[in-house]
């Protein structure tokens, strides 16, 4: 099979579309056939080296869409979604036109191929960490830093559908065709000024603060983050731009009783994941979440150009499409 490989870290250029095995449907593996498979910042960090434990060469992607083609049950011809933590990390990734994953793994897919191919990483660890982590209730308001990302974006459905108010924090608003901007009742423009998002914030809360805050951004907003909340508020962290180290007054945090939470969505394997899909895959089905947008696509061959449009900040899900 075709894959898009890297045997060095670096900068997307490392990418070569190469020939390898075909994986096999045994041990109780099936293979797919891989149809539509987004790309993730997690996967421009994995080829730059910044994720360790990949060992090379490798093949990254962990978001996927397609057909399974071989496996020893009766799954053969469905069309299935998937991503993990070990997709593109401890096991060989999505951008190849074949995959192999554990067959409890599979999960059938909602919406169209390139639409599922999306959905993975940002739904997933969106739903992992205001929902089973910071255990968000209908009611709340959510402060969601990085809203008009795809994990942000992701939780302000995500949020809505669970009946809380979701407050949005980015640099520039979502997109008005994106799903986030009909959800939030506010969004704030993050200035680098903490205290003055912070006070945003608690204006619009009645001067009580967000009860969570989903900071999809990390280090350059955890001031502004930490200082929004509510007593005895939670902050889930699943990302650090621009510094890994920041300070914050201890005496506030524990007076506030504050609750800060990490989420590793790479802890969440292929097979863990599914079951999270399978969950989700109800509410796309009712219309109560709607896919991200996609704003381009590539081939395989093009595959080191999609890998640079993710590393530029390109708004919108990218996704590759390695069968010819």
């Amino acid at each position: 099979m075709r894959a898009l490989r890297f045997d060095h870290f670096g900068d997307p250029h490392v990418l070569q579309v190469a020939e390898i095995a075909d994986p096999v449907a045994d041990n109780g593996q099936a293979v797919v056939a891989v149809k539509a498979a987004s790309v993730n910042p997690s996967d421009v960090k994995n080829v730059a080296g910044a994720i360790p434990g990949t060992v090379l060469p490798w093949v990254p992607g962990r978001d996927f869409a397609g057909v399974v083609v071989d496996e020893p049950g009766d799954w053969i011809g469905a069309e299935v979604w998937g991503t993990g933590g070990d997709v593109g990390f401890s096991r060989n990734g999505s951008h190849a036109e074949l995959l192999a994953v554990p067959i409890d793994a599979l999960a059938r897919k909602q919406l169209s191929l390139d639409e599922a191919a999306t959905v993975g990483v940002n739904f997933v660890v969106g739903w992992l960490g205001a929902i089973e982590t910071a255990q968000l209730h209908k009611g709340e308001t959510i402060a969601v830093f990085g809203a008009s990302g795809g994990v942000g974006g992701a939780v302000a459905q995500i949020a809505a559908a669970y009946g809380a108010r979701v407050i949005g924090v980015d640099r520039t608003p979502p997109g008005d065709d994106s799903p986030a901007a009909a959800i939030l009742d506010e969004c704030i423009a993050f200035d680098g000024d903490a205290q003055h998002v912070a006070d945003q914030i608690r204006r619009a809360t009645g001067g009580r603060g967000a009860e969570v805050v989903y900071d999809a951004v990390g280090g350059v907003t955890t001031g502004a983050a930490l200082a929004a909340l509510a007593p005895r508020g939670r902050l889930v962290v699943i990302s650090a731009v621009g510094t890994r180290v920041v300070e914050f007054d201890l005496v506030d945090f524990y007076h506030n009783e504050t609750r800060l939470l990490g989420v590793d969505s790479t802890k969440l394997g292929v097979v863990e994941s599914a079951s999270r899909l399978t969950e989700l895959a109800r509410y796309f089905e009712s219309g109560a979440f709607r896919p991200l947008s996609i704003s381009r696509s590539y081939g395989l061959d093009e595959g080191q150009d999609a890998y640079r449009a993710v590393a530029g900040g390109t708004p919108g899900r990218i996704v590759i499409h390695p069968q010819p």
